[in-house]
């Protein structure tokens, strides 16, 4: 038998973690224990993560190391390290959605996507920090204060799951839970070199996520690879009965992997324009040609109607997280102020437990929804949704999946944009499309700019195509190795 002392490589998947563990090169503990020492040292300087459960993951180790000694082993994930969103309720630990107004917070019950996950062995080992609320695309907004890019630590990581996206560009043997809402999983993961899925919404339960917009949030994982991501979206996947909003019909992995394989892209000429970083448009246009050359069809469409995205996406997101966090009044739910008068009472808790991100956005929603206001603005958003959802599934007809960017420039310095909302906002110019009409979305790494900052490209497919985009993806990522590359300096 091999040395059991020796850990994976640094850079080692998901699946090449589980593969070393099943030859008997380490055990889960030692695993664990690696992952540990990562997260006190390099996690902790880059403040991604807010809380290590140390103890608590060495028994679950014990225990993985036990199924598999009595050949029990729960299936790929099994001893494997994972973290959770600080927006994702879990037992362990407090899950604040790293806002003052939940500080201490803890929840009762795992969400379901993380009760599954560690059914099936995976290991919590801590919670990762994200702009408060999930409202915030540079990891900026944090009461646990600012997280760092791996790749530069004067740079944002993005947001608002940067927390995640700074441990899986950093380092690997883990996967993470994220969320997003208008790109919050795959921007950061494009500014990290890391792969992320935004799941069809529905397909993963919400119970358990900390809402912010209740149409647009999803769970998502982020790791090194697509295929990490697949092997995590098959345990979390699947109808949920005590969330309403979780798809019924089957989403079984098996019946998508029948379905044909892509063959034929659209590259859309919109994401490629003005505005957007040329590096970056060439680096997606180099993608294209490669996906050519491994004989994928390449045709270039516009999308209908992706002008008017981010504000049709800032008008409804607005408004669902005015009326998701009218509960937390400092009576009901959250942070409670001093004062004897009951409206001072709701003044003081709101502006003592909301950062200026979270009350700026609860002040545009609450306008948009008021009354002379609601028809001009959130009604007339939704009209643009039902056509930016028309248009995608129009370009689709002919073509299996969509090109584009993830985000319209590389990772901005720390401090750049944050006293600029309408400039931080542009950040999802390219992503809350997918989430306005409900369909997969696929981060994936393609390439690093002329200051050797990453660069990420996305894929969105029809409804209910998750995993044909992730299959894709694991054919992109054997011709395209980028993936594979960490920061220099990035060790144990």
């Amino acid at each position: 038998m091999s040395n059991r002392s020796s850990l994976p490589p640094i850079d080692a998947t998901v699946g090449e973690a589980q593969q070393w563990l099943a030859d008997g090169h380490c055990t889960s503990r030692q695993l664990i224990d690696g992952y540990l020492e990562f997260l006190e040292g390099g996690g902790r300087e880059l403040n991604a993560v807010v809380e290590i459960f140390n103890e608590s993951a060495q028994q679950a180790a014990d225990q993985s190391d036990q199924r598999r000694a009595q050949g029990q082993c729960f299936g790929p994930l099994d001893g494997i390290p994972f973290t959770a969103k600080m927006n994702i309720t879990t037992q362990l630990g407090s899950s604040d959605a790293s806002s003052p107004m939940l500080r201490g917070f803890k929840a009762q019950e795992d969400a379901t996507a993380v009760r599954r996950l560690r059914a099936a062995g995976a290991v919590l080992v801590g919670k990762t920090s994200c702009d408060e609320f999930a409202m915030g695309a540079s990891n900026e907004t944090s009461s646990h204060g600012v997280v760092s890019n791996p790749w530069d630590r004067e740079r944002v990581p993005g947001g608002s799951s940067g927390g995640s996206a700074a441990l899986a560009g950093s380092h690997g043997w883990s996967f993470h839970l994220g969320s997003d809402t208008g790109g919050s999983i795959r921007q950061p993961a494009a500014f990290c070199n890391a792969t992320a899925i935004k799941p069809t919404w529905g397909r993963v339960s919400r119970r358990g996520l900390i809402a912010f917009g209740s149409s647009l949030d999803q769970i998502c994982p982020i790791a090194r690879d697509a295929v990490d991501c697949q092997s995590v979206l098959q345990v979390i996947e699947g109808h949920d009965p005590l969330d309403s909003t979780s798809l019924r019909q089957s989403t079984s992995s098996q019946q998508k992997i029948s379905q044909p394989k892509i063959g034929r892209v659209a590259l859309i000429s919109d994401g490629l324009g003005p505005g957007i970083d040329a590096s970056i448009a060439s680096a997606v246009r180099s993608a294209a040609q490669q996906m050519a050359s491994q004989g994928i069809e390449i045709i270039e469409r516009s999308l209908p109607h992706l002008e008017a995205a981010n504000a049709c996406y800032q008008v409804i997101s607005t408004a669902e997280a005015s009326s998701n966090l009218a509960r937390y009044d400092g009576v009901h739910v959250g942070v409670r102020g001093q004062s004897e008068d009951l409206q001072q009472l709701y003044e003081t808790s709101r502006h003592q437990g909301f950062g200026s991100e979270v009350r700026r956005r609860i002040l545009l929603g609450t306008f948009v929804l008021s009354a002379g206001y609601q028809e001009a603005y959130y009604n007339r958003a939704l009209a643009v949704r039902d056509l930016i959802r028309q248009g995608i599934d129009q370009v689709l007809e002919d073509c299996d999946a969509l090109l584009l960017p993830v985000s319209p420039f590389a990772p901005f310095p720390i401090g750049e944009r944050i006293d600029d909302p309408l400039a931080l906002y542009a950040c999802d110019i390219l992503t809350v499309t997918a989430n306005l009409a409900g369909v997969p979305a696929l981060a994936l790494p393609c390439a690093f700019d002329e200051q050797q900052l990453p660069i990420g490209m996305q894929l969105m497919g029809a409804h209910g195509s998750d995993h044909v985009l992730l299959e894709f993806g694991q054919r992109w990522q054997c011709w395209n190795d980028e993936h594979r590359a960490l920061p220099q300096g990035g060790t144990r």
